[in-house]
């Protein structure tokens, strides 16, 4: 669907809606078609994507911590 830039600015919001259905939005100046309007890929973020590669045991950040470590923590020389 072609609007002009008028009719863009009056109804974006359902154009955007219209552009990411998968419709072809293109917005003209006067008759000639200048822009068109896509929407943008959403990369998808999964947790636990590294679940079953990792090997070994990396360290137990809730086990206390030794004495020595500690007082280099707190500034202790």
């Amino acid at each position: 669907m072609q609007f002009t830039v008028h009719a863009a600015k009056t109804n974006l919001s359902k154009l955007i809606d219209a552009a990411l259905s998968g419709e072809e939005v293109i917005i003209a100046k006067g008759s000639k078609p200048v822009v068109k309007i896509v929407p943008i890929e959403q990369a998808s973020f999964r947790i636990g994507i590294l679940k079953g590669k990792l090997t070994g045991e990396g360290p137990d950040f809730f086990e206390p911590m030794r004495e020595d470590e500690l007082g280099l923590w707190e500034g202790a020389e």
